[in-house]
């Protein structure tokens, strides 16, 4: 089954070899029709610490890192970094 990879902005990398990741979606409200942007935030595994708040990031489903890392960021080729 191939890896999802999402596309998203760097929210924060306080932590050491993490960060952050907020992925925005557009919905539809059920009852009103109004189309409503939805956010979730993903920790991703950033070995080098490259990326800093603000930056746009591929983010791709891998193995389980920790207990909340599920997810690795990706090169701007699309190459693992890890």
């Amino acid at each position: 089954m191939p890896r999802r990879v999402m596309r998203g902005t760097v929210v924060g990398d306080k932590a050491d070899k993490t960060v952050i990741v907020r992925i925005d979606r557009r919905v539809m409200h059920p009852l009103y029709k109004k189309v409503v942007r939805r956010s979730k935030r993903y920790a991703a595994h950033d070995d080098g610490n490259r990326h800093k708040v603000g930056d746009i990031v591929q983010i791709r489903e891998c193995a389980p890192i920790s207990k909340r890392k599920r997810w690795i960021v990706l090169d701007d080729a699309g190459a693992e970094q890890r």
